[in-house]
């Protein structure tokens, strides 16, 4: 696909957006969030060419020119193929497909991985931790606790299959137990085990039952002591650290381990929150809250004065910062995610205030490129890594995980950017059918080039669809949903592309597959889900799962011994209900879902 074509195909998004731009106004004063509107739209499409680059610019807006080259006959092409309106039949086929994908993947787990964690595509069979302690990246994903089984309930509920998923929730109940020699990473058991055990608890108890009838005979909130009983066992990680930042591993039987790294990332210890916070609400158990939100607090504390950033990995002993790399990828992103999204759920004015100040220093630090998306001199926007105190670029690659970025400004009303920035990892899916973990943008080529079936991209996809309306996004989903059938399945499932330029396979398949990459594709084409259309209001945990965003999460019983939130945690009314939804993507009528799953890990790649 021609660079040039794309942007002009990006450009027809100005009638999608013309109906947001009209709600703002009455929503965003709210919000007191940083307003890019209204914005002058870039000129029509007949008359833009390829982004101007400056004079000899080598960075990334050559890959942007460089996807296609130019010509006429692209842009005709490019308006042929995704200017016009997207056939019912073709979207009903490709939510079939989504749904498809899904099943194969989770039937083939079932078939030849239950109880173990995770399948093994290419051999069709289970893996578990192998408790070597040099293999994190394994052993911090793997508890033996059926990780994939759990990771996937509410997708289940979602695509309204109610018999797999009240055989699949009594199955958890039946078999699954924490008492286990499994040392796992906190944030890791936090969003994937525990957030799917809270959310698939809720669609249980809820009296609406918006997608089918859920509910599971005699359910005695199982599940809900369950994520108590997991909650406990990580509590350990909270306790004998100087700052109130939680060590990075625990052992579920044991507590934290005598060898324990003192060393943790921004994302992985300052992302429990909305997990932790929902728990404490539903027990009324202030304990859960107090540690994630202390955690947060002690990271804010420790940004640097001059530039307000944060690095990626910090000692959580001494508070001094060993990864000095602030950016919006591994070590950094979901703990931005989670500022906004602890203050959409719990209405505590001080996450937003929080948030808003991070977002301001991202754009005054971070963002290189022109001040336009599509007009000026100079690259189009990008979000580099940056030193935290001085602001300097660091390197010149981007990982995968930052493909979270728009989605999260859809959240926040910054349209424009997002649409921008979307296009340039969608440019990179074209290249290689699949986003590289670490790509180089001024070499144009991976730093990293596996893929281990990541929802980032589909998910800003999808909530930049819902912001919009614009068929195009419903073109991009097509093609990564035809690039994961060609590339990625396997024998039994699919598989982590090990190489996205030679398209060789490694035998893994993530839980987050089926709980976040499945699920977005799905409700990408499925218009009429009761997510979207049950008047319900939800929201999306950074692992996908999906929670209600109601009045009980914002009432809490213990606000007086929160620490420091005596004077400052100021709540938010009902009557700004309206402005807080419209901030998560979700409306009043119709109910829209909004998140970005950002998958906040520790991960130094390289």
């Amino acid at each position: 696909m021609q660079w040039r074509s794309l942007v002009l195909g990006l450009l027809l998004l100005r009638l999608g957006l013309q109906a947001l731009l009209a709600l703002l106004p009455a929503l965003a004063p709210g919000l007191c969030l940083r307003r890019r509107f209204p914005f002058p739209f870039p000129p029509p499409p007949a008359a833009l060419g390829p982004p101007a680059a400056a004079a000899g610019s080598s960075h990334w807006g050559s890959l942007l020119r460089r996807s296609g080259g130019g010509g006429a006959a692209g842009g005709d092409e490019y308006e042929r193929r995704y200017s016009g309106a997207f056939p019912p039949q073709l979207r009903a086929r490709l939510r079939d497909a989504a749904r498809g994908m899904f099943v194969f993947g989770y039937d083939s787990y079932m078939r030849h991985a239950f109880p173990r964690d995770e399948l093994d595509p290419l051999h069709c069979r289970g893996r578990g931790p192998d408790h070597d302690p040099t293999n994190l990246n394994i052993n911090d994903v793997l508890g033996n606790y059926s990780l994939t089984l759990i990771d996937a309930l509410d997708t289940l509920a979602v695509m309204g299959n109610s018999s797999e998923f009240q055989k699949a929730v009594k199955l958890v109940i039946d078999t699954v137990s924490f008492d286990k020699d499994s040392t796992v990473q906190v944030f890791e058991a936090t969003i994937r085990v525990l957030g799917s055990l809270l959310s698939a608890h809720i669609i249980i108890t809820d009296t609406k039952q918006p997608f089918g009838d859920m509910t599971i005979k005699d359910y005695d909130n199982e599940l809900l002591h369950m994520a108590h009983d997991l909650a406990v066992r990580l509590l350990p990680a909270f306790e004998n650290t100087k700052t109130g930042i939680p060590y990075p591993r625990v052992n579920l039987k044991k507590g934290v381990p005598p060898d324990s790294n003192n060393e943790t990332c921004t994302a992985g210890a300052g992302s429990l929150l909305v997990e932790f916070g929902i728990l404490s609400r539903l027990l009324g158990d202030s304990t859960f809250e107090w540690v994630a939100r202390r955690a947060v607090k002690a990271l804010w504390s420790l940004r640097n004065n001059n530039t307000g950033l944060l690095g990626n990995v910090v000692n959580i002993q001494t508070g001094h910062w060993v990864g000095k790399q602030s950016g919006l990828g591994a070590g950094s992103d979901s703990f931005y995610e989670y500022l906004l999204k602890s203050y959409i759920l719990f209405g505590e004015k001080e996450d937003l205030e929080m948030f808003n100040d991070a977002y301001r220093n991202i754009q005054n630090h971070l963002r290189r490129g022109r001040e336009a998306c599509n007009e000026g001199e100079g690259d189009p926007p990008l979000y580099v890594n940056v030193n935290m105190f001085t602001g300097q670029l660091m390197n010149t690659w981007i990982d995968s995980l930052q493909a979270f970025f728009p989605g999260l400004q859809v959240l926040i009303g910054d349209v424009e950017d997002a649409i921008c920035l979307h296009a340039f990892y969608y440019a990179i899916w074209k290249r290689y059918g699949a986003l590289p973990e670490r790509y180089n943008w001024q070499l144009q080529a991976p730093d990293v080039p596996f893929y281990p079936l990541r929802p980032e991209l589909v998910e800003s996809t999808y909530l930049l669809y819902q912001a919009t309306k614009n068929p195009f996004y419903l073109h991009v989903g097509m093609d990564i949903l035809q690039s994961l059938e060609k590339y990625t399945k396997a024998k039994c499932g699919y598989a982590t592309l090990h190489h996205v330029v030679e398209k060789t396979k490694e035998d893994r398949m993530e839980s987050f597959f089926l709980s976040e990459t499945c699920k977005y594709l799905y409700l990408l084409f499925d218009e009429e889900n009761p997510l979207h259309k049950s008047g319900n209001k939800y929201m999306f945990t950074t692992e996908g799962h999906i929670v209600s965003v109601d009045e009980r999460f914002r009432n809490s019983l213990w606000q007086d011994i929160l620490p420091g939130e005596e004077d400052s945690a100021e709540k938010i009314k009902p009557n700004e209900l309206k402005a807080v939804n419209f901030s998560s993507n979700v409306r009043t009528t119709p109910s829209v879902p909004g998140s970005v799953a950002g998958e906040g890990m520790c991960v130094e790649l390289g």
